[in-house]
């Protein structure tokens, strides 16, 4: 049975004006945020270690660990609630409905019996506190009359609540059973987040008016704010305090993030102004942090997790980031097997190194979409969804020069000759073009609709396969394309064709979850009945000795064929990705990467049988 051996997680999902919401356990430094319906659990100091929870039916917006740091509460876009093992499986306590729409915050009690959360609802209901273990309701919450976009709960007792939101109010309860007692109207804007020192002797609530107000905890007043010298030029969206309660961190659109000294008397003032690397773009924009134990992390818009040290300001953060979309295609560099290029269509290209993990980002001059993606050792060529296929020259990390060629029509497929790489074949509906460089060679139209191509790696052959789900068998002799053969054995659209390393063989497979090995010189099948997927077959690898074939599907699953045994002795790998596998690519004889909708890469350790 294939086993896990790394994971290249996903980065938290964000969105343009709304602060994201990451939580962490200072006892394990774990941290907690979502992608899509994937609730993923990091440990800072191991950044391979991942474990991702993907049982929620919608969107999941934000996880919490309980106090005790045993369970779990996550929410999500329904207004459902669900509570489970942070261990063993992350064994499902319990589910509620609390909400009748979106879930934007949420907050355990100290003493973990009580949960709070507060979003979106029709008619009254924006904010709920439950028992955890019941779900019956501790009090009435009045008193907002629009989206309330974050809560929380006095660590100590007396215990009290804090509610604010898109009403520009901050509104005080008390209890338990919890009721309204005052409100507050101290921002001019959406408030955006809330949160009580550990030793709940305060409150900080922070705006999109760029202020940030402090309250006394138990009575709710308020007893200062932020200073304005020096204070953030952006909305601030979110905040988090230092275990001893006397700093917090907060991180803005202005793309900084500030530690600042909270005084007796309630006023804060500005210790250190954190900078994280980038090109100053929109993506930049800071939206998340969390003060855990020694570490300050801040997330930006575009998914960049910077980590900080508390004890050394000075000191230059250590950044990470990976994927936000699906990962739709990988490619591994024949030169360096390690090294693994993922990319996702918002136009994101990732470098990984096996056994390191996240080493960077390739930056491209045009940042345009890619749909479909190959590389070979000294360029990377891709296509979006507009006529254009580009080639990106690769210098190490960094890309050098793009040249962009437009073909006339949307791209469907794109395969380079490995031997010649100048040499590419790009198929689009209606037929297929041949491109040398940046030129078109020719441009011919084949009379049928053609789904997926490939080249041989001298350039001698391609092999067209059709919408009817048969394959055409050409060679290639300058810009001619002459047809040898037609075979058919495929009951749907062909999505995939590759050839083997040695050029022996070559497998397709098709939308109707079907794979064939053909053998190259005879055209005659050579292993049949490979028909275990439920869904359309996405991507399909070789391994670098020939002996084996892996498909990935829609349907979550990687399935891995020998070619020598009959496919019924085949080895599958169960929910690989969330939402379908996308991408495939084998780094040795023995590891296989796989990519998908879930925005995570896995790299799996394959046993001889």
């Amino acid at each position: 049975m294939p086993e896990l051996s790394e994971t290249y997680a996903c980065v938290p999902s964000t969105e343009r004006g709304r602060g994201v919401l990451i939580s962490g356990d200072p006892k394990s430094n774990a941290i907690l945020y979502t992608n899509g319906r994937s609730v993923i659990i990091r440990y800072l100091h191991k950044p391979l270690e991942v474990s991702i929870y993907g049982e929620h039916a919608y969107q999941a917006t934000l996880a919490r660990f309980s106090p005790n740091g045993e369970w779990i509460a996550s929410a999500d876009v329904s207004g459902t609630v669900r509570i489970w093992g942070t261990h063993n499986d992350h064994v499902l306590k319990k589910e509620f409905r609390v909400l009748s729409g979106r879930i934007d915050d949420l907050q355990w009690s100290a003493d973990g019996m009580r949960i709070v959360v507060s979003g979106d609802g029709k008619g009254k209901s924006f904010v709920r506190a439950f028992m955890w273990d019941s779900g019956s309701n501790v009090g009435e919450f009045d008193g907002h009359s629009k989206r309330v976009l974050s809560c929380a709960f006095k660590p100590t007792r007396p215990f009290r609540i804090v509610t604010c939101g898109e009403d520009f109010l901050v509104n005080f309860y008390e209890g338990p059973p919890f009721k309204f007692k005052q409100s507050h109207r101290h921002h001019s804007n959406f408030v955006n987040c809330i949160r009580y020192s550990p030793d709940g002797s305060k409150f900080i609530s922070v705006s999109s008016d760029k202020k940030g107000v402090i309250y006394d905890g138990k009575t709710g007043e308020k007893i200062g704010e932020l200073s304005s010298e020096d204070g953030h030029k952006g909305s601030i969206y979110a905040v988090s305090w230092s275990p001893d309660s006397k700093q917090v961190l907060t991180v803005s659109a202005d793309k900084s993030a500030k530690v600042w000294e909270i005084s007796e008397d309630g006023n804060g003032k500005v210790k250190k102004t954190l900078t994280c690397p980038g090109s100053g773009g929109v993506e930049d924009m800071l939206v998340g942090c969390l003060w855990q134990n020694d570490h300050l992390v801040t997330i930006s818009l575009g998914g960049t997790v910077s980590m900080f040290s508390a004890s050394d300001l000075d000191k230059g953060p250590l950044s990470f980031s990976g994927h936000m979309k699906n990962v739709n295609s990988l490619a591994v560099l024949k030169s360096n097997p390690k090294v693994i290029l993922s990319t996702s269509y918002d136009g994101l290209i990732i470098k990984w190194i096996q056994g390191i993990g996240y080493s960077g980002r390739l930056e491209r001059k045009e940042n345009s979409q890619i749909k479909c993606f190959a590389a070979v050792e000294e360029e990377v060529v891709s296509s979006g969804f507009d006529n254009k296929i580009w080639r990106v020259s690769l210098q190490g990390d960094q890309c050098g020069d793009a040249d962009c060629v437009d073909i006339g029509s949307q791209p469907k497929d794109l395969s380079l000759s490995l031997l010649s790489p100048e040499l590419a074949l790009v198929s689009t509906d209606s037929g297929v073009v041949i491109l040398h460089g940046t030129n078109v060679v020719s441009t011919i139209n084949l009379g049928f609709p053609v789904a997926a191509s490939v080249i041989s790696p001298d350039g001698s052959e391609a092999i067209i396969g059709g919408q009817d789900g048969k394959l055409h068998i050409y060679s290639v002799t300058g810009d001619t394309l002459k047809e040898e053969a037609v075979l058919e054995k495929h009951r749907g659209a062909i999505t995939v064709i590759r050839y083997s390393p040695d050029v022996s063989m070559f497998a397709s497979g098709d939308a109707n979850r079907e794979a064939v090995v053909w053998d190259r010189a005879s055209r005659e099948v050579r292993v049949k009945n490979m028909l275990y997927h439920t869904a359309r077959i996405n991507c399909l690898a070789w391994s670098p000795d020939n002996s084996m074939v892996a498909t990935g599907s829609l349907d979550t699953c990687v399935i891995i064929y020998e070619i020598d045994k009959p496919a019924s002795s085949r080895v599958t790998i169960k929910g690989a990705h969330l939402g379908g596998v996308y991408g495939l690519a084998f780094t040795d004889d023995t590891s296989v990467v796989s990519s998908g909708e879930d925005a995570c890469v896995r790299v799996w350790k394959l046993t001889p049988q």
